[in-house]
């Protein structure tokens, strides 16, 4: 997958780390703020891959830092990988998370919303992100029918 991006230099591939977290049939999404890379686009909450970090420990990290929130990270659920720009590959790793305690305070998103795993189509997501939205879909969609 490709999309433009900016032309500042990251290492290759950056892992980054995201938590698809569920609550009443709904998936968070977060939408990035004014003045940060994909501002404007929805992402699951997460985060870049420190060094020395486990990616669990990268996403519990990140959901404190962005949503103030504890959790629990769960099972791996999809991973992805897109082509930004010449020289930028980011390999997604998005996990089941379950939320222990906290606020969901918006440190780095404009808005959160829940919405329902149809819905998710309708909000413009990242490259990278799109896998763990077409996997949420098709799962959203088999529940649907078997209920």
């Amino acid at each position: 997958m490709t999309c433009a991006a900016g032309t500042e230099k990251k290492p290759s591939p950056q892992v980054v780390t995201a938590a698809v977290i569920e609550r009443d049939g709904r998936v968070l999404i977060g939408k990035r703020k004014r003045g940060k890379r994909f501002a404007g686009n929805w992402e699951f909450p997460g985060g870049t891959l420190e060094k020395g970090e486990t990616p669990e420990e990268c996403l519990t990290r990140e959901l404190r830092e962005e949503l103030d929130l504890e959790v629990e990270v769960g099972e791996l659920f999809c991973s992805a990988t897109a082509d930004y720009a010449p020289g930028w590959t980011v390999r997604l790793l998005a996990y089941r998370a379950m939320v222990i305690s906290g606020t969901f305070s918006l440190n780095d998103h404009e808005e959160i919303r829940w919405v329902r795993p149809a819905e998710l189509a309708d909000y413009n997501f990242p490259e990278a992100d799109k896998p763990v939205v077409e996997k949420l879909v098709s799962l959203g969609e088999r529940r649907d029918r078997s209920e």
